[in-house]
């Protein structure tokens, strides 16, 4: 079947196609758990159909649990900080984020699989560009990929300690099976939440001119760029995972929230809604929501599951009517500067 009788083909609402090659529906939605009055049918039917088989929150944690049952030592080694579990550890982790970023920008930019069908922007990766280095954007959101990998190794391996000599409460799902199912269900809203609260620290003052913008060289972005980072934030994306040294939870809920840092970034960050099956719409890759962060900066801090952009005017739905609403804010604060200056 041609591509012109593919009923899957996506398409782009012509208001958008002087900033945008695709987008998905617009205006962009929040998740109806925020909705008041409270919509429980609604909340029930977003949340099935957010972990359907090719939702990433799914496959991030199949993929917990084939790398916690196949691919991590066993705990009674990491009672001693020994360097081979530590290891294995870092080369898991090393193949896992090369193949998931690396494996991305093959298909969808270097060899094309899928042409431009749900790309966002048309602008290639950088390349003669000063600021980044090796005057390379790619070779430069590698390298500091592989820098956050060691902060995504080092926080793993420092809860795989702490379980091993009893700081941390493990649990496992025959002693506690309620609290081990709602903690997956909570994991991707709480990666959310705490995402939102450190994004948003670092665009202010300093840690923005000195850290964050590392990142947002990245105006346009592919998988390699999720993760290229300042070392600082490297750091801070990871933190969250000492929650556990707190939290009863077993070593996949771990595996879980570092999924969602270590390969949501690259992911999200793919510059495509979907990776193509054949003539089929494929897996969910992209995040459109995110995506409008790079472009313009001061809104979506957080994500489209989570209510705090709504909730402090910071939320871009997509559509010119957001842009709109952006560059009043913008507008607004650049007045108010501008009046406590005087």
């Amino acid at each position: 079947m041609s591509d012109a009788a593919d009923e899957s083909k996506p398409t782009t609402p012509p208001s958008r196609r002087k900033v945008w090659h695709y987008t998905p529906a617009l205006p962009l939605q929040l998740a109806p758990y925020w909705d008041w009055p409270l919509k429980p049918l609604a909340s029930l039917l977003y949340l099935l159909k957010s972990w359907n088989p090719v939702a990433t929150r799914f496959l991030f944690l199949i993929g917990a649990i084939v790398t916690w049952v196949w691919f991590t030592p066993d705990l009674a080694r990491a009672e001693t900080l020994q360097f081979d579990w530590i290891f294995e550890v870092l080369l898991r982790n090393f193949l896992i984020l090369t193949g998931v970023a690396g494996g991305l920008h093959l298909l969808l930019l270097r060899f094309g699989v899928q042409g431009d069908d749900y790309r966002y922007n048309m602008r290639p990766m950088m390349k003669g560009a000063k600021t980044f280095f090796f005057n390379d954007q790619v070779l430069d959101n590698m390298l500091w990929s592989y820098v956050a990998l060691l902060f995504w190794t080092f926080f793993e391996c420092l809860m795989w300690f702490a379980y091993a000599n009893g700081w941390a409460t493990m649990i496992t799902f025959e002693s506690n099976p309620v609290w081990f199912v709602v903690l997956i269900l909570l994991i991707p809203i709480w990666a959310g939440f705490y995402f939102y609260c450190h994004h948003r620290l670092l665009h202010v003052g300093l840690l923005y001119r000195h850290v964050h913008s590392w990142h947002h060289k990245n105006i346009n972005t592919g998988p390699w760029s999720g993760l290229a980072m300042h070392p600082v934030e490297s750091f801070i994306l990871m933190t969250d995972t000492l929650l556990f040294l707190i939290i009863p939870a077993h070593p996949i809920h771990v595996i879980f929230l570092l999924f969602h840092h270590g390969v949501g970034a690259p992911t999200s960050h793919a510059g495509f809604e979907k990776l193509k099956l054949g003539n089929k719409s494929g897996v969910e890759v992209g995040d459109f929501f995110h995506q409008l962060h790079h472009k313009y900066f001061d809104c979506n801090y957080g994500t489209w599951e989570t209510p705090w952009d709504k909730w402090f005017s910071t939320f871009h739905d997509g559509t010119t009517e957001g842009d709109d609403l952006i560059k009043e804010r913008r507008r607004q604060l650049m007045a108010q500067q501008s009046g406590s200056s005087k």
